[in-house]
């Protein structure tokens, strides 16, 4: 049995997830990503390696960190999640430069407590300016001991394609246009692409796609607008690729965010 259920207040969306036999494609956010295993063990793979959070880890992504995700065995997962864009992340955190995290799972009781806080205040559609207040005390926990002001920079041809990527979404994804923007072959981009991110341009534009269709759905709330502007074929299209980075179909995503 599958349950995955989105809401959104003070600029942060929040995840509650059960599951048993499901397991999310790679994939990468263009958020902080920051959760909780609640029950069971989460298996991801995360920089190359195999990462697992027990019961009370603390997951820590940061955005553009390609990851996987299912549960480890066959008792099944329950886990939150906290998405937090890195603008409102430095907004809060008073930081003039973007911040790292440096470890992927921490146990820390205290900064559990305060994920655990801020997602089940937003899950129960509490007043947004208390979700505010609980997401301050958790990036005050956070900024002091979870993060670096190092930020990895992004090669420059690679932010260039990154860009491409994000402004072209209404489309269909063309590597001989990219490519010639770039002077790079074909296969010399997505070797490339592939080594700096964790992720191939496919894979990642089709993760901008869904990604530009969810904020639409959160402004808009027309479904169908969203499948025209990101340029997918229908709403089957565009469900079965919102499932597989969020778990459940973009219809049932925009019934729960209301």
């Amino acid at each position: 049995m599958e349950s995955f259920i989105y809401k959104k207040s003070a600029g942060v969306t929040a995840l509650s997830a059960s599951f048993t036999d499901f397991s999310y494609k790679n994939h990468a956010h263009q958020e902080y990503a920051i959760g909780v295993t609640l029950r069971g063990i989460q298996q991801y793979k995360l920089n190359g390696s195999v990462q697992l959070s027990h019961q009370s880890g603390v997951m820590l992504f940061n955005p553009e960190q390609t990851h996987d995700g299912r549960a480890h065995d066959a008792r099944g997962l329950d886990y939150i999640m906290l998405y937090i864009d890195p603008e409102l992340l430095l907004e809060v955190s008073e930081k003039k430069e973007p911040v790292l995290f440096t470890t992927p799972i921490v146990y820390n009781q205290r900064l559990e407590q305060r994920v655990v806080n801020l997602a089940h205040a937003i899950l129960r559609e509490k007043d947004e300016a208390y979700c505010s207040e609980l997401l301050l005390s958790l990036t005050d926990s956070l900024v002091p001991t979870s993060f670096t002001t190092e930020y990895k920079k992004d090669n420059a041809f690679i932010r260039k394609a990154k860009g491409m990527l994000h402004t072209n979404v209404e489309g269909v994804l063309s590597l001989n246009e990219v490519c010639k923007e770039l002077g790079l072959s074909n296969y010399q981009f997505i070797r490339a692409f592939k080594a700096h991110t964790g992720i191939s341009p496919y894979q990642y534009y089709l993760t901008c796609k869904v990604e530009r269709a969810k904020q639409i759905i959160e402004k808009d709330r027309d479904i169908y607008t969203a499948v025209a502007e990101c340029g997918f074929v229908d709403l089957t299209h565009l469900n079965k690729h919102f499932k597989s980075i969020y778990g459940i179909t973009a219809f049932d995503y925009m019934s729960q965010i209301n």
